[in-house]
């Protein structure tokens, strides 16, 4: 695994560190959270510094849930007050950025022009947007970030309390899709590894439960699903109706269930302004071909791209058309 490859490195960043500041990306999920809860355990255990930078103002249940229940437990502050723990000398102060690389998706973007030592620990395909001047630890071959953590906690021998392994094991049981997409032999032992330590699959069910009116509006985009070629399945939302942009990925990831479907894409909005696409893959489409002529990005098995001040149906349109130049037609 690239991180253990990389161990040295990232070592002498946090070695040099006074303070180390932990941020993900917007709208954070159970991977994003999880790989900042394992990660700033294992810089405790290091005697270091540290906060994890939060701004989102809602969130999906079960980082809400976790969130809750670790209050006053781990050292949560907003990026715009940053300034009060910054370590006088720049150089002592270290940013590391868990599962994304994209400078327009991190919680908070001005963070990045006050921390100038920066590393990046991401399971997504590098682009054009993908943070400057940092280490950059990216394996897109990992099921998620959290499985990354897991396997520096193993290393590095940290003996994890049962409800934090139950934290990072959520996170690996998410990106996964219950381990039905992009899992290995080494994300089944990350898993073991984790059971072994009191992580709780009873717990991770409960950090996965759904609101039925959220299940209930993303069924609505199953009633019009449109394939193309047989392979890949596509479908839009109302425009309308906003939504979370982890509900349009969990949409893209029931599509992956129909017979023949390799690819799928779903369209809807996630802000007044804003319209997302989620794309998921089993592996032998490239979507993300398509998603970087969108102006977004991701892996063989997961991405997405966003637009400001547009519609539900130009999006539509551009999706197809990359789709028809990625086909050949």
């Amino acid at each position: 695994m690239k991180i253990i490859e990389q161990r040295r490195a990232l070592n002498k960043h946090i070695r040099k560190a006074k303070v180390i500041f932990l941020m993900a990306h917007k709208d954070l999920d159970l991977d994003a959270l999880g790989s900042c809860v394992g990660l700033s355990l294992l810089l405790k255990k290091r005697k270091k510094d540290c906060y994890i930078i939060i701004d989102d103002k809602k969130h999906e249940l079960g980082v809400e849930k976790i969130l809750k229940e670790l209050e006053g437990c781990i050292p949560i502050i907003k990026g715009e007050d940053i300034d009060k723990y910054i370590y006088p000398n720049n150089k002592k102060n270290l940013l590391i950025i868990l599962d994304t690389n994209k400078t327009e998706l991190v919680q908070n973007q001005s963070v990045l022009k006050k921390i100038d030592q920066k590393v990046i620990i991401d399971h997504h395909d590098l682009g054009k947007t993908t943070i400057k001047n940092a280490l950059i630890i990216d394996d897109d071959e990992v099921s998620s970030t959290c499985e990354m953590i897991t396997e520096l906690t193993e290393f590095y021998d940290v003996e994890l309390d049962p409800y934090y392994a139950t934290v990072l094991l959520s996170g690996i049981v998410l990106d996964t899709n219950n381990f039905t997409l992009k899992t290995s032999a080494e994300t089944y032992y990350a898993a073991y590894y984790l059971a072994n330590l009191g992580a709780s699959a009873k717990k991770v069910q409960y950090l996965l439960k759904q609101d039925i009116e959220e299940y209930t509006e993303r069924q609505k985009l199953l009633t019009d699903i449109e394939t193309i070629n047989k392979k890949i399945a596509f479908t839009k939302a109302s425009p309308y109706t906003i939504y979370r942009r982890e509900d349009l990925a969990k949409v893209a990831d029931t599509l992956l269930f129909f017979n023949n479907i390799e690819a799928s894409f779903v369209i809807g909005k996630i802000g007044k302004d804003t319209i997302g696409i989620s794309a998921r893959s089993l592996g032998n489409y490239d979507i993300t071909n398509i998603l970087e002529k969108l102006g977004g990005g991701g892996n063989h098995y997961n991405g997405a791209a966003r637009f400001e001040n547009t519609t539900i149906s130009k999006v539509e349109q551009e999706l197809k058309k990359a789709i028809s130049e990625e086909e050949g037609e």
